[in-house]
């Protein structure tokens, strides 16, 4: 080995202990910033001609372990989902109030059957009238407005939605734009390894957002992809954009749009990260939670509502005016069975007339007279032609009102009629105690055999999307032509495979005339309503209105309710006697003093309901304090299993983050063992071209 060789190979050792301090000196200055990941010098013996030619620094790299890495951003996804989503359900659970006090939503029904019963026992109080209508009041009151604060917390979640895809576009522009800088460094032999920790820290923040898959690539830099291999970052056409599609009607989905791609946006889920919580909160909980409340009011008003038509205030009113049906008188009497008696008394209840209607026969007799019969096209031709000169009957606007003549007011026995779970008073909503601004009860009644009334080739145009609310196609169906089309007829289009939604799900009518759709596995799509200028009969309900299709319409229906605006001003309209056809003749058949109705008011949520499925809660028939029992505590249930979640996601991240930092992170003892033995390595190599140096000086005063 000559001298120079010698010189030369010290020198490259002396460089490379050098470069390694380097690396450990950026280390331990780095022992306590965030995301830092060491780094070490990456050495290669030299060899020329077959022989040692000392060392060669060839780069600089981080020490990474591409599984921890995945581990600790999955799990960080998973965290930020659960906290998410955790942190919302618990706010929504506070609006139905404390369990333990006497204003907790789901105790108000019980405080409104303690109101009627204490009315019951006082019927003429005016007071225990008042407090009556004031529970009513206050419950349907607190109804609308934990209706109203779901709707903004869904509003929050959209604006949270907003901000954190602002927040991904930001994030995956420096990602892509850092990947030029890495790969530049790296092709130059430079060291790279400062742009690779902030890539790294951009990655970390990019997947406490949304779930990614993150790839190294040979060049330097990474790959960003979705969890379904969409590429958001990385493919050398700059940085992809993500779009959050959000009509208010249909389920909110994000999209991307590749960097100098071509296509169109192509939608994508993401199943965790804080976009992935809020996205289900947004498509699924929320609306759930506002569905089944709405249920919940619906039926509570169902419950009163019978016991109220089944009764009747002392003396009588002069007029019953019912709710719109949504149907023509024909149809709304389809379908009826059993019997019911319209009654005409005088204001001190004596009965003056009575039409008693056989809805199986299709018959009606005066007075116990003898029967005549009627049809549902002629029915309200053949009560005025009975009623006479004591009263009248109209139908207008989807409304039945029956009145009677001067003084006298009118009461209804309910009797056995019934359609659709529904006596005659009850269906049309002659007596009822809660009133509604719009339609709020989807059991029409309708079966697939009665005219769908909708007007032949208006249309209705439906969103199909999958459980997580990724679109998967937009169909409009049209009304079936002319030719009295049934309801079946307009179902089977719904559920047609070629132009309706068929490949997807079916929409099915049930024995109360309610409408609702399943979707096929594995898909198990839900459908929205994107546009609907369907209408039933002139200025009567669209389809989605009358069959409560769709989010809009049945989040608004807890909204919708009131106490009778009569029986609110006036509590002494109350409904709180009942008629008794079986007192003798001149006797009061509504006798003052009667509290009769008000114990079936009282009754009212011990009675079994038949409640259709909404949110947690499939069909089920049960109580009202039951059903109540069950929707507060799966509110319950639900935000302590999302705490329970997002405590046990957030202690996963943190030992894979741990894991992950016990590879990738600083640790002193090491670094100064290593300091120390590049301090010795650099010596050693010193003192070599020293001894070299020296042997040179000798041999030069030698030949000199």
């Amino acid at each position: 080995m000559t001298l120079s060789s010698a010189l030369q190979i010290s020198t490259s050792g002396l460089q490379a202990a050098q470069a390694a301090l380097t690396a450990i000196s950026d280390n331990i200055s780095n022992v306590n910033t965030p995301g830092y990941t060491r780094k070490t010098v990456v050495q290669q013996q030299q060899v020329e001609a077959g022989a040692g030619a000392g060392v060669q620094v060839v780069g600089v790299k981080r020490v990474t372990d591409q599984y921890l890495q995945a581990a600790s951003l999955s799990a960080g996804s998973d965290a930020s989902s659960a906290n998410v989503y955790s942190q919302f359900l618990d706010n929504a659970q506070t609006l139905f109030g404390d369990p333990t006090s006497d204003d907790y939503f789901f105790n108000m029904p019980d405080q409104i059957s303690a109101a009627f019963a204490s009315a019951a026992n006082d019927p003429s109080s005016a007071l225990l009238r008042g407090q009556a209508v004031t529970d009513v009041q206050n419950f349907l009151s607190d109804a609308d407005q934990i209706n109203t604060q779901v709707s903004q917390l869904q509003s929050s979640v959209d604006a949270k939605v907003t901000d954190d895809v602002n927040q991904v576009n930001s994030l995956l522009s420096q990602i892509d734009s850092l990947n030029t800088d890495i790969s530049r460094a790296q092709v130059s032999g430079g060291d790279a390894t400062g742009s690779q920790n902030i890539q790294s820290q951009l990655v970390n923040q990019l997947s406490t957002l949304m779930n990614v898959k993150v790839n190294n690539l040979p060049s330097g830099g990474v790959t960003v992809r979705t969890a379904d291999g969409v590429l958001l970052a990385g493919g050398g056409t700059g940085p992809s954009t993500v779009n959050y599609n959000n009509s208010g009607t249909t389920p909110g989905y994000l999209s991307v749009t590749t960097g100098g791609a071509n296509s169109g946006p192509q939608p994508i889920a993401p199943v965790s990260g804080e976009l992935g919580g809020l996205l289900s909160l947004r498509n699924d909980k929320l609306p759930g939670i506002s569905d089944q409340l709405g249920e919940f009011v619906s039926r509570t008003a169902q419950a009163l509502n019978a016991a109220s038509n089944a009764s009747t205030a002392s003396p009588p009113p002069s007029t019953l005016t019912g709710r719109n049906t949504g149907l023509d008188l024909p149809t709304a009497l389809s379908g009826f069975s059993g019997q019911s008696t319209v009654a005409i008394t005088d204001p001190n209840g004596v009965v003056q007339k009575t039409v008693a209607i056989d809805f199986t026969n299709g018959t009606m007799s005066v007075n116990g007279g003898p029967t005549s019969g009627f049809t549902p096209a002629n029915f309200l031709t053949s009560l005025n032609t009975a009623l006479g000169a004591s009263g009248s009957a109209s139908f207008a606007n989807g409304q039945l009102s029956i009145s009677a003549a001067g003084s006298n007011g009118v009461a209804i026995d309910e009797g056995t009629s019934q359609k659709a779970g529904q006596g005659f008073s009850q269906f049309f909503g002659l007596n009822d105690l809660i009133t509604s601004t719009g339609i709020s009860t989807y059991d029409t009644g309708l079966s697939s055999s009665d005219p769908n009334g909708f007007t032949p080739g208006s249309t209705i145009t439906l969103q199909v999307s999958t459980a997580d609310g990724k679109p998967l196609q937009q169909v409009t169906v049209a009304v079936p032509p002319a030719g009295n089309p049934s309801v079946g007829d307009l179902v089977n289009a719904l559920n047609s495979s070629s132009t309706g939604i068929g490949i997807y799900g079916s929409f099915t009518l049930d024995a109360q005339g309610g409408l609702a759709f399943t979707g096929n596995a594995p898909q198990n799509a839900t459908v929205s309503v994107v546009a609907d200028n369907t209408q039933r009969g002139a200025g009567g309900p669209s389809f989605s209105q009358l069959f409560g299709v769709g989010q809009v319409a049945r989040a608004a229906r807890a909204s919708s309710y009131q106490v009778n605006p009569a029986m609110a001003a006036d509590p002494t309209k109350l409904p709180l006697a009942t008629l008794n056809l079986g007192v003798a003749a001149g006797q009061s058949a509504v006798a003052p003093g009667d509290g009769t109705g008000a114990l079936a008011l009282a009754q009212a949520e011990q009675n079994s309901i038949l409640f259709k499925a909404a949110g947690d809660l499939g069909n089920v028939s049960m109580t009202l304090s039951n059903y109540a029992a069950q929707f507060g505590g799966s509110l319950g249930r639900d935000a302590a299993t999302a705490a329970s979640n997002a405590s046990s996601a957030t202690a996963v991240q943190t030992e894979a983050d741990a894991k992950r930092a016990s590879v990738e992170g600083v640790n002193l003892d090491e670094e100064l063992v290593n300091l120390t033995t590049y301090q010795q390595a650099y010596s050693a190599n010193a003192r070599m071209i020293q001894a070299t140096k020296d042997l040179f000086d000798v041999l030069n005063s030698l030949i000199s």
